[in-house]
């Protein structure tokens, strides 16, 4: 199960895609998934009702937070114009930082965002979100590991032997490589994760919809930049 070259060159786009699908899906359900979850919880008690429904946001921003931390860690030592590059980069191995946990840290962080995301997706909208975002990074992660193992070889097949693939192990599998972090580019890079974090936290304490539009376009639009100015350097770098 391997994305395609069009998948992995659009990748962002395409997650956008899975995200807008989800939400668009309240022109045919027009009840949120926490609000449903916390009707059930509560009795359809509504007073009852409007304590889970605070609580489960509470838990979708921790989510989405620990996405935004794990990504941040891990774009910190693969840096970030690496990340969000249209082509993929299996030239050297990474054993550092995260990824002595978990093979793919990146997609792992994906994949908390939906579910996260996805308490304010309709009922349908959320198994759009979570079955459709997982499927995709599995797609990804087939292509990326498929053509390390073709570079790697035999030092990929023994790091995929001891770290897992999607379900981070709590002690670290191989020993550190020596890389150092890089901070600062990491958060920069990461930067429209923080955004939706902060968007979906100042939603949870104060049910603002406006807020957490602004900082959605924002992160969004901070992610767009950042690629445009990346795509940019590399074409600098090259015809240097």
């Amino acid at each position: 199960m391997k994305a395609t070259d069009f998948e992995f060159r659009n990748r962002f786009w395409m997650i956008g895609a899975i995200f807008g699908i989800a939400f668009f899906s309240y022109s045919v359900d027009h009840v949120a998934t926490v609000q449903a979850i916390a009707d059930q919880l509560a009795g359809h008690d509504p007073a009852k009702a409007d304590s889970f429904a605070r609580m489960l946001l509470g838990i979708g921003s921790l989510f989405v937070g620990c996405a935004a931390l794990i990504r941040t860690w891990a774009t910190a030592y693969l840096r970030s114009d690496v990340v969000h590059d249209s082509e993929l980069h299996s030239e050297a191995l990474v054993a550092d930082g995260p990824y002595r946990h978990v093979r793919n840290p990146l997609y792992l962080g994906n994949i908390l965002m939906a579910i996260g995301m996805g308490l304010l997706a309709p009922r349908s909208g959320f198994v759009i979100l979570v079955v459709g975002m997982t499927i995709f990074v599995l797609r990804l992660i087939g292509r990326e590991e498929a053509q390390l193992e073709q570079e790697q070889g035999e030092r990929f097949r023994e790091f995929a032997g001891r770290v897992p693939r999607l379900w981070p192990s709590l002690v670290p599998r191989v020993p550190a490589g020596g890389l150092r972090p890089r901070w600062g580019q990491a958060f920069t890079g990461e930067i429209f994760f923080w955004a939706f974090f902060a968007a979906i936290l100042i939603f949870t304490i104060t049910l603002n919809n406006i807020l957490f539009w602004i900082l959605i376009v924002a992160g969004l639009a901070s992610r767009i930049i950042l690629g445009f100015v990346q795509s940019r350097g590399g074409k600098s770098t090259q015809a240097s």
